[in-house]
């Protein structure tokens, strides 16, 4: 499946889910979440194009990199991170924060979520992220290497459960209440989403 195509279905269940209270509401409600509901359909379909745009670039930095196989040593594994993520940043002029995470993107994921702290689930994605070696202070910089000193924390699965699904190159990772979207093999930070936890629930 596509990114366009996983996107599209993310897109359809947070329709689903949006309507089905709405059923009873009035007929100006029911358009009003409509209108929500085709906004942040676009608004997934913009991040699987950003998505997209940069595994296409990855894949031209890639060419000619001899890829570690099961076998390889780990100084192999290490020269190709560091060839392939010198490969993507001189590709990749002048990237910024919110390249891939623009602002009505980072507002939807947020709102996204916030979801779950609220749900039942809540105090368990707390007491994960609480024990899960939380990764915090650390100074991050889009195109920059992950600090291999510190431990990647594991993300509670029903905490992004409900984002869009990621192509195997890349991997949401979360630091404190920041949002990373890591290409894990180059070990390379291809964007970064402050505040993405809510302050008041993230468990820190």
């Amino acid at each position: 499946m596509t990114i366009l195509n996983r996107a599209a279905a993310v897109a359809w269940v947070l329709a689903a889910n949006s309507l089905l209270p709405a059923q009873n509401a009035p007929l100006q409600d029911k358009s009003t979440k409509q209108v929500s509901v085709n906004q942040d359909s676009l608004t997934i379909q913009d991040f699987a194009k950003r998505v997209d745009a940069y595994v296409k670039l990855r894949k031209l930095a890639q060419a000619g990199l001899s890829v570690p196989k099961s076998g390889s040593s780990a100084a192999e594994v290490k020269q190709y991170q560091a060839s392939l993520a010198q490969n993507i940043r001189a590709a990749r002029t002048q990237p910024k924060p919110g390249d891939v995470f623009s602002p009505p993107i980072a507002q939807l994921f947020r709102k996204v979520i916030a979801t779950p702290f609220r749900s039942g689930d809540g105090g368990n994605i707390r007491a994960s992220l609480r024990h899960a070696e939380p990764v915090r202070d650390l100074k991050l910089d889009v195109n920059g290497e992950y600090p291999q000193v510190a431990a990647l924390q594991s993300t509670p699965p029903t905490l992004l459960s409900d984002l869009p699904k990621l192509p195997a190159e890349l991997e949401y990772r979360i630091v404190g209440r920041e949002l990373v979207l890591l290409d894990s093999a180059a070990n390379l930070i291809v964007d970064l989403l402050p505040d993405a936890l809510p302050a008041s629930q993230s468990g820190r």
